[in-house]
């Protein structure tokens, strides 16, 4: 975000136009007889769009800046509370592992959870991932918090319960990181709030790349200016520098988390799901269902044995030992699984859930009568798109790469916020200073204006807060420029150029 090169001069030195001539040759023109001939005619390519992109990038910069900050903050917050998380309910999480002990059958402790919470209805069990890791029996619970279920923690070696936690959807986030994705999503103030990210993530990617062009378009004496922040005394250059150089680096990552924030959204997140959907990239379904012998007669039927079950007995159950291991049987290896309970008309849903790189994401429905595979659903088998937004959004939440995911996700965040400060910084070093002149679109060729026009209201119309905030950067800088302007009066015309 390169506020710094608001009304920069090319060449600071020079001096203004009004110098009296000396006796110079003819051959040495002074700024005041070059300038006609270099505004003769339009300037092309990147000279051209250079104002359009500076003006735009301050304004956005200035105005939407706060919004980006909250969202750096809360999301640096998010990105350290995943590994927070274990050690706040590391008594919940965590127990010591007996020697040679081994796991109880999760029926029973499935049974001692029942106990613990007989108002709770059993939905799903999270069985431990590793050696240490209790088993997370999650229920339907009217005390719980909306949106969530209510999770008892079960030893698995003893049975004891640990404690009861609201959890929060197939990411299973505890409180601690609840309350922190709410405040990164919509500052805890619902639908209303949802505003504040969708529009932080509809400018971010048109900053962070307009700060691209800009910091690659500058002269400078040699490549390692271009890589690395200069060294030298505190000054404006200086912050140019740091705040040029740190967002080279970031700028991918950034780009990437405004396109995964996106599909959040709650107005481009509709569009890019109808896009993603006409293109066939939607994420496939697995069929449950057992009601009529339709068992396999999804979206993905023949994935597993094509076997079409008969209409099954209501309470006729073969529990949840025996389809764990008719799961294990059909392929279903990885030791981080989720099972969820059948439900009338419905067999046991038995998901692999580990999100790290190489994803283990399988899935099957297995029959509660008799433990047949009803439909298999491989992750192998998704569909481009769809693997790639299972991807994007799993890095986004810092659970793609584990530690080292959460680390990035962090560092990308402090990037966020330095680039961010160090901005203000330039502008408020800057005053009185003013931004580019007004009219900066007329000095480009109708040749790259009307593509870039085309695209400006495509996109805008794709991302909706990007496109209404813009209207509104453009109605009120016009309206300054018409003040400034009337303002005048005889005094001559708007140093910053008319609108």
């Amino acid at each position: 975000m390169t506020i710094d090169d608001v009304a920069r001069p090319d060449t600071p030195g020079t001096p203004p136009a009004t110098t009296t001539t000396t006796t110079d040759t003819p051959a040495t023109a002074t700024p005041a007889t070059a300038a006609p001939t270099a505004s003769a005619g339009r300037p092309g390519g990147w000279a051209a769009l250079r104002p359009l992109v500076l003006r735009l990038h301050f304004y956005a910069g200035v105005v939407v800046a706060p919004f980006l900050l909250v969202s750096a903050v809360s999301g640096l917050l998010y990105a350290l509370s995943v590994p927070a998380e274990k050690l706040v309910y590391a008594h919940e999480l965590e127990v010591p592992v007996p020697d040679g002990a081994t796991a109880l059958p999760l029926s029973q402790q499935v049974e001692a959870a029942r106990k613990a919470n007989a108002d709770g209805t059993v939905t799903a069990v999270w069985p431990g991932a590793e050696p240490g890791a209790t088993t997370r029996v999650l229920m339907a619970d009217p005390e719980a918090p909306e949106g969530t279920s209510m999770a008892v923690f079960v030893d698995p070696y003893t049975g004891d319960i640990r404690g009861e936690l609201p959890s929060y959807g197939s990411s299973g986030a505890l409180p601690l990181r609840t309350w922190i994705s709410g405040l990164h999503v919509d500052l805890h103030l619902g639908e209303l709030g949802r505003n504040y990210s969708e529009l932080a993530a509809s400018w971010l990617w048109v900053v962070a790349l307009g700060g691209l062009l800009l910091w690659l378009g500058r002269r400078r004496k040699n490549r390692r200016a271009l890589f690395l922040p200069e060294r030298g005394p505190k000054s404006r250059r200086r912050t140019l520098s740091w705040h040029g150089a740190v967002g080279l680096w970031a700028v991918a990552g950034l780009v990437a988390l405004s396109a995964t924030g996106l599909t959040w959204s709650r107005y481009a997140g509709e569009n890019i799901g109808s896009v993603q959907d006409r293109l066939g990239g939607a994420t496939p379904a697995l069929s449950a269902g057992i009601t009529g012998g339709a068992g396999g007669a999804g979206e993905h039927a023949g994935h597993g044995a094509g076997h079409h079950p008969a209409p099954v007995a209501q309470g006729a159950d073969i529990g949840i030992d025996k389809a764990v291991e008719a799961a294990r049987g059909a392929g279903i290896d990885s030791p981080s699984i989720s099972v969820v309970l059948p439900a009338e008309g419905s067999g046991y849903v038995v998901k692999e859930t580990d999100k790290q790189f190489p994803a283990e994401l399988d899935s099957v429905a297995v029959n509660p009568a008799d433990g047949a595979v009803l439909d298999r659903l491989d992750f192998a088998d998704y569909p481009l798109l769809a693997k790639l937004t299972r991807v994007g959004i799993d890095a986004h939440m810092g659970v793609f790469l584990g530690l080292f995911n959460q680390l990035a996700l962090a560092a990308l965040a402090l990037a966020l916020i330095l680039l961010i400060v160090w901005g203000y910084r330039m502008w408020w070093l800057r005053r009185p200073g003013r931004p580019v002149a007004r009219g900066a679109w007329r000095k480009v060729p109708p040749t790259m204006l009307l593509p870039l026009l085309a695209v400006t209201a495509l996109t805008s119309w794709f991302v909706p807060l990007l496109g209404i905030s813009l209207a509104a950067f453009l109605a009120v800088d016009v309206t300054a420029g018409v003040v400034t302007r009337i303002r005048a009066g005889r005094r001559g015309p708007d140093p910053a150029g008319t609108p």
